[in-house]
């Protein structure tokens, strides 16, 4: 038997085992409107609104709770000081039992010198780190079954965007890595100024849930023939649309711990009422906080481990 963690990731929704949960503790004072890394974040800093640490860790804490509820192994980063280690899903994801390390925005590189407790227990042949020139970041990479799903920017004024957060050097790196697999990019609509048209990540305008089903955000896609894509693969009676609003308020960022349990915020109340119709265990907790960085419940985590 290996000492090694045994890494499996083959998809969104099988029962998880092991995850990183990111933390809220010591998150450091309100950004500045030049630290802004998102247009969401951005309109909270000038609103006043930004969120405050005691109620981001209360929510972190109701999150944890579901997983302790759920008999997960929950592994938190090491504290930085006065540093945002929230959303531990941006700094690394596993496919397989293959850790990619993100090329993440320079100035985030220390989230994973927080987390290299957890890479130590790893298999070092089975943790990679893209070349520099691949752009690429956990939010926009979705393993499902024989599919990669990734999220990327097409357009040719790519590096004008903070909000473009994965490249197509990226996808090619995934392609070349899983060659037995079907890698699909799609192109996602981004925005600096208003981020009710900005889809940061490709789970905010799409998540796959259960065995067969997805919600799904129609405008969030550049190109029709991606979101059809998905319609095709999934069909249309098996995903949730969700609006504008609901995209903005991040409907598609939840998390599922097995394929008939979903965390969801407590005010998705038309999502969780769906969910529910169609068979699902909802977990409601309260995220609105956090929801307002431009991530939610989804970009918290790194799962590990799942069946």
């Amino acid at each position: 038997m290996s000492q090694y963690l045994p890494l499996h990731i083959t998809n969104e929704t099988s029962r998880l085992k092991a995850v990183i949960l990111g933390t809220a503790l010591s998150n450091g004072p309100t950004p500045t409107v030049e630290e802004a890394y998102d247009p969401k974040s951005l309109e909270h800093i000038l609103a006043g609104t930004y969120p405050v640490e005691k109620d981001m860790v209360v929510e972190m804490e109701a999150f944890n709770q579901v997983f302790q509820k759920y008999d997960v192994k929950v592994y938190r980063p090491e504290i930085i000081e006065n540093y945002n280690q929230i959303f531990a899903r941006d700094i690394g994801f596993v496919v397989e039992d293959v850790f990619i390390k993100a090329n993440i925005l320079p100035d985030r590189e220390r989230e994973l010198d927080a987390i290299q407790y957890v890479m130590d227990q790893m298999d070092p042949a089975k943790v990679v780190r893209p070349p520099e020139e691949v752009h690429i970041e956990g939010g926009d990479v979705m393993p499902w079954n024989d599919h990669i799903f990734i999220g990327t920017y097409k357009g040719s004024d790519y590096k004008n965007y903070i909000t473009a957060r994965t490249n197509m050097e990226g996808v090619a790196y995934m392609k070349a890595l899983f060659p037995n697999k079907i890698v699909k990019e799609f192109d996602l609509v981004k925005s600096k100024i208003e981020p009710r048209d900005n889809a940061l990540h490709l789970d905010c305008c799409f998540q796959p849930i259960g065995t067969n089903k997805g919600i799904i955000y129609k405008s969030g896609f550049r190109e029709e023939a991606d979101y059809m894509y998905l319609v095709e693969l999934f069909g249309k009676e098996n995903l949730f649309h969700i609006t504008r609003e609901e995209m903005y308020h991040m409907n598609s960022n939840v998390f599922s711990i097995a394929p008939d349990v979903v965390v969801s915020e407590k005010n998705f109340t038309r999502l969780n009422a769906w969910l529910r119709s169609h068979g699902f265990t909802v977990e409601e907790i309260p995220y609105a906080e956090i929801a307002k960085q431009e991530g939610l419940l989804r970009c918290s985590t790194l799962p590990l481990i799942r069946e």
